[in-house]
């Protein structure tokens, strides 16, 4: 089918699913980027990258925070179902009808797990690794813990090794540096040829097919399933690969890349100052300042009464100050997938909570500390004039913890202003999205054009609160020389 016929074929197709918007995810790694811009395309839909591994993209589905996703066969059977066998495409949705979610449309590839090692060094069967003890192997860190990954295939092949959890994309560089000597791959990345890898053989055929399909909700419209069907049977293997290799060698966007699945010229390479000031940078600032701003107040709201509690009853101190510190023991990403779980959603909301969450520690215990610690003698003061405790605290008290309290909040903004990078592995947005791209690609100048507008905010933030210090700081010692005349 000529490129006008396609054309045609989907300007038909989308007319029938303008009428509503569909959510698009995908997980973070190249592959799945660019699936999500053809999904999207295709169905006009709204592509929400990068949410994270299996289980946060599964969970966005099931909670509707989106409608559909690019999957593949095989894990959705070993690791979704934890289905034995090889189970048919009719099989896995029987067992996915129960979940309110059904698989179908196959996109015409299979891209499956696999070993590989450079070239020069390696092995030709898996089998064959179970005498290389000292061979050192960095696996993902989604393959180490999925059941059709590291702990089934070392069972199966008897492999005596301790793998290193490392991301996909860094990976790459590190078997190129020697760093590591096996690493796991999908059998459509742009980057076994470059590298110069050879895909070990699955002898004992332990990885089943990976298939790539859609996973949707079972109540996604008949109007948007007709639109997505221009999409089955569309993709071969040389087709993705050529579109990864665009986006991971050729320094495309993911969007550019999934331009050459249209039959359309991808748009420049990426430069460095063309992705630190491209159309999504006033997006992507506004996204970060709502994360930071909404969450640091609330924080504030809340803290600030938590540690005045604190600081007047001595026996609810531990209690108030271990909470807050043991919050901010919690991994990020494992807090994340849990508020996605407890709100039922992906995006701004379970973002918020865990900004707002681990906000509270510095200011909590800052305002407690100031507290603690102000001048006994304006305290005395005060109540020989006749102020009750709640004026003495509102006219003097806090005056003089002021200081402390908005060090404890520029520290809580410094921190949110990180952490809301990490927000956008959920769908939050931000500069985040950026730094999950570039992770993806393993390019330095994406993961450079998140990163320095997130640290050049931090700055900011850190110079407006040493500006208040200092102003705040004149109340309290006004305060002081008040009380001593």
């Amino acid at each position: 089918m000529g490129r006008c016929s396609l054309a045609l074929l989907f300007c038909l197709a989308l007319g029938a699913a303008q009428a509503e918007t569909v959510k698009v995810g995908s997980k973070r790694f190249t592959e799945s980027y660019i699936l999500g811009e053809i999904i999207a395309r295709a169905a006009r839909g709204e592509h929400k990258p990068g949410l994270g591994n299996t289980g946060i993209v599964l969970a966005a589905l099931k909670a509707g925070s989106i409608d559909v996703y690019p999957e593949y066969t095989g894990t959705i059977a070993k690791e979704i179902l934890k289905l034995d066998g090889e189970p048919s495409l009719a099989d896995i949705n029987r067992a996915l009808a129960t979940e309110g979610l059904q698989a179908g449309i196959p996109l015409g590839f299979n891209n499956g797990y696999a070993l590989a090692m450079r070239d020069e060094r390696a092995v030709a069967k898996i089998s064959e690794l179970k005498s290389g003890a000292a061979l050192r192997f960095g696996l993902s860190q989604e393959f180490l813990a999925r059941k059709d990954g590291w702990p089934g295939l070392k069972a199966a092949y008897a492999l005596p090794h301790q793998p290193m959890g490392l991301d996909h994309g860094l990976a790459y560089e590190a078997i190129a540096a020697g760093r590591i000597d096996v690493m796991d791959v999908y059998t459509t990345d742009a980057k076994i040829g470059r590298y110069g890898l050879r895909v070990l053989e699955d002898d004992r055929r332990y990885f089943p097919r990976y298939d790539a399909v859609l996973l949707y909700r079972a109540d996604l419209s008949p109007a948007v399933l007709q639109a997505l069907k221009v999409l089955e049977g569309r993709i071969d293997e040389r087709a993705m690969m050529r579109m990864n290799a665009a986006a991971e060698l050729e320094g495309r966007s993911f969007a550019s890349a999934a331009a050459l699945f249209f039959g359309e010229t991808p748009g420049e390479k990426r430069t460095f100052l063309g992705a630190l000031f491209g159309p999504d940078f006033v997006r992507l600032s506004l996204q970060h300042l709502v994360l930071v701003g909404v969450s640091l107040a609330a924080s504030i709201a809340l803290g600030v009464p938590l540690g005045i509690a604190a600081a007047r009853r001595p026996g609810l101190s531990r209690l108030i100050l271990g909470s807050v510190g043991v919050i901010q023991t919690i991994p990020s990403l494992a807090l994340f997938a849990f508020l996605i779980a407890i709100v039922g959603t992906i995006g701004v909301v379970p973002a918020l909570i865990a900004l707002f969450l681990y906000a509270l520690l510095p200011i909590v215990r800052n305002t407690h500390t100031g507290l603690a610690h102000a001048a006994s003698g304006p305290v005395r003061a005060a109540l020989a004039l006749g102020l009750e405790p709640p004026q003495v605290l509102r006219l003097v008290e806090l005056p003089l913890a002021l200081p402390s309290i908005l060090a404890g909040v520029k520290t809580a903004a410094v921190i949110s202003v990180g952490t809301a990078t990490i927000a956008a592995f959920i769908g939050a947005g931000g500069y985040g999205e950026r730094i999950a791209s570039g992770l993806a690609l393993n390019d330095n100048v994406v993961l450079l054009a998140g990163a320095i507008p997130a640290a050049a905010l931090a700055l900011i933030v850190e110079a407006l609160f040493d500006l208040g210090e200092r102003r705040f700081g004149w109340m309290a010692r006004a305060v002081r020389v008040e009380s001593r005349t």
